[in-house]
């Protein structure tokens, strides 16, 4: 092992720093206490921050919506976005082109009926396929925006356009892009944006965070939703900052640490700052000789928080031998997920990344496929890494 100290690269949980570690070790308070309000409140506004102006610019992207913090992680946020707004009889267009956007598939299924887009995890959808899907009975659409199965930024914008034209909800897991990418709430016509709090907010893992547009509100149930999950219920208790039920304090007063520091470095440095660091890493490993995972084309782009590389053909056939060289170095990153499962690994860029960490990161990388036979020119990747964090 290492003496180095341990470097957590995976796709969530994310590093996160001192203060949000230290803000979960305040005295206990009740969850119904003027305290917890502060907190929330403190949450609440750092999140309508994120997911308003998630832009260069930092200009609003929202005419009006409200923040919620939901006891579980974004699944639980999917979910609830879904139930809440559509139920038996009602029809779901799903894009799948990775494990998340199956999984909203998956959930969607259970509430009403389902017509999925779905190409091979990594390739891109097909907007003019989308187009053709969506007719003026369908009620939701649902979409991953940056799939973190597979690193590819997919084409909310332009589905948005599509939803809107039939006036469908559109539904956007925004847990690897929100707090890392740009993400523009109205100008993509996002009826309910969901993230998750060990991603790119950089916060421990547990909680999770929702946008509800105002013009969404009117289309929600919550009689037809799960119990703990009846949106009008969250929106509510939001009014107060509070919760419908328990909260988990630590990782609330955790979460507005983290949201706060976001708001410090400023959305527009953040954005740049993700975006170069993944540029690093994708010409990095690509200089070593190494080959992308996503196929693209000019609607999808490389995502920006996640990196996804394909493992050399020898190493699949014994992969556990790669990722064990990059352990002994201290590094943790992930493989594929599902049937990818030997077949690609993945790094992230999420949260507050120093630039001699992506740095270590390719160093590590390189260092793993030589040690088990791999013929890549580390050299070169750290010198087309350095040149992108330039």
């Amino acid at each position: 092992m290492s003496d180095d100290e341990f470097l957590l690269l995976n796709p969530g949980p994310v590093p996160v720093t001192r203060r949000v570690r230290e803000a979960m070790d305040a005295p206990m308070v009740s969850h119904r206490s003027a305290d917890f309000e502060a907190v929330y409140e403190r949450a609440q506004d750092g999140l309508d921050y994120v997911f308003e102006r998630s832009t260069p610019q930092e200009q609003s992207t929202s005419a009006g919506g409200t923040s919620l913090v939901l006891n579980g992680t974004a699944t639980m946020g999917m979910e609830a976005a879904v139930a809440n707004l559509v139920g038996e009889g009602d029809e779901v267009v799903a894009l799948v082109n990775g494990k998340f956007g199956r999984r909203f598939a998956r959930i969607a299924a259970r509430y009403a009926s389902v017509t999925r887009i779905e190409v091979e995890w990594g390739d891109s959808l097909d907007s003019q396929t989308v187009a053709e899907a969506v007719t003026d009975d369908t009620d939701l659409v649902t979409m991953v925006h940056n799939e973190t199965s597979t690193g590819i930024l997919n084409p909310v914008p332009e589905v948005g356009e599509i939803a809107a034209a039939h006036d469908a909800r559109f539904v956007v897991d925004g847990v690897t892009s929100i707090g890392g990418d740009v993400f523009r709430i109205d100008d993509w016509n996002v009826d309910v944006a969901i993230t998750d709090s060990q991603k790119a907010l950089a916060a421990p893992p547990g909680i999770s965070a929702m946008y509800v547009t105002d013009r969404a509100v009117e289309h929600l149930d919550g009689e037809r939703a799960p119990f703990y999950a009846d949106l009008d219920w969250h929106l509510r208790k939001a009014e107060d900052h509070q919760t419908p039920f328990t909260s988990a304090l630590p990782l609330f007063r955790a979460l507005a640490v983290a949201v706060e520091e976001i708001e410090s470095e400023g959305m527009e440095t953040r954005i740049e700052r993700h975006r170069r660091q993944s540029a690093a890493f994708r010409a990095g490993f690509g200089e070593m000789g190494l080959d992308g995972f996503p196929t693209l084309d000019d609607a999808s782009t490389h995502s920006n928080t996640v990196t996804a590389i394909s493992l050399p053909d020898s190493v699949r056939e014994n992969p556990e031998e790669f990722f064990a060289a990059v352990d002994e170095r201290n590094v943790s990153i992930s493989g594929g997920q599902a049937h990818l499962g030997g077949e690609i690994f993945r790094v992230s860029n999420m949260g507050h990344l120093a630039e001699d960490q992506v740095l270590r990161g390719v160093r590590t990388v390189g260092e793993a496929f030589t040690d088990v036979g791999v013929d890549v020119d580390l050299e070169a990747g750290l010198d087309a890494a350095r040149a992108e964090l330039d």
